[in-house]
């Protein structure tokens, strides 16, 4: 069967969306953004083909000899696989990044980032975790200067994705504590990238599209001027996410997840009962 395709341009870069195909999607075209000491993919989370392109890409970057490191939103940082061999086990490698089922699984499951993980291992390649430690939330609340890290457009752009992301559920006083905890986790994988990079190679990181972005994301925590390059994997209609297309070097579209209600998922989690469907 002959994949149909259209080509999608945004921001003088290409992306290619293929639809109506059966076959096995292609490789991702990695043209264009390499050599690069730091490239960002950013995912949708519950988009299966987002983490087929990360492993593609990650073995890309492996076999040319050229990847220096993966670093992980899924992990807390300061967890990491460096002195594990290759031939290490699952186990090891789970007890290592402190990735069990109590403590990691159930907001990131191995099921669906081992494959990615052990990829990497299998590789030689370190894995370092780049997500602030749960321990640290509560104090960065705290941490006003956190409202100086972005200049004040970005800064309301941060907080209102906090908003909506939470679906109005948050009360306002909890916007800005939470604005700065996603803040924390951009500088804490910024940082852990920053200390992971080598002449020579590149470092993949990989996190939500809405960490990676060059207006509101990681890049802002990084020294001016560093090099890198972002892309963003985008489930469904490539025209619903301008924002995000405007702050990446590349979209890679993908065919649409199924429809899920997560703002009733979260109700849900906070206790209140989900809206009942109109008759």
């Amino acid at each position: 069967m002959t994949c149909r395709s259209a080509v999608i341009s945004w921001v003088g870069t290409t992306a290619l969306l293929l639809a109506g195909c059966a076959a096995a999607p292609p490789a991702p075209d990695l043209s264009g953004l390499l050599p690069t000491p730091l490239l960002l993919l950013g995912e949708q989370h519950d988009a299966p083909e987002h983490q087929r392109l990360q492993r593609q890409t990650l073995r890309q970057l492996a076999e040319r000899g050229a990847l220096a490191a993966v670093v992980l939103e899924m992990v807390e940082s300061g967890r990491q696989t460096t002195g594990l061999p290759p031939d290490a086990s699952e186990a090891q490698v789970r007890t290592t990044l402190d990735w069990t089922d109590e403590r990691n699984s159930g907001a990131w499951p191995w099921a669906v980032y081992g494959p990615l993980v052990m990829d990497a291992v299998r590789a030689g390649v370190p894995v370092f975790g780049g997500n602030l430690p749960r321990a640290q939330m509560r104090t960065v609340m705290g941490e006003s200067g956190l409202d100086t890290a972005l200049p004040a457009e970005a800064l309301g752009l941060q907080r209102e994705n906090i908003r909506a992301g939470h679906c109005g559920l948050l009360p306002e006083s909890q916007i800005v504590p939470m604005a700065r905890v996603q803040l924390a986790r951009d500088r804490a994988m910024a940082q852990t990238a920053q200390q992971a990079l080598r002449t020579g190679q590149t470092v993949l990181l990989v996190a939500g599209h809405q960490h990676v972005r060059r207006d509101i994301g990681v890049p802002r925590h990084l020294p001016p001027g560093q090099p890198l390059q972002v892309v963003v994997s985008l489930a469904g209609d490539p025209g619903a996410h301008t924002a995000a297309t405007g702050a990446a070097d590349r979209i890679w579209p993908t065919p649409a997840t199924p429809p899920q209600d997560h703002c009733a998922d979260l109700k849900a989690q906070m206790g209140r009962p989900a809206p009942v469907p109109a008759p």
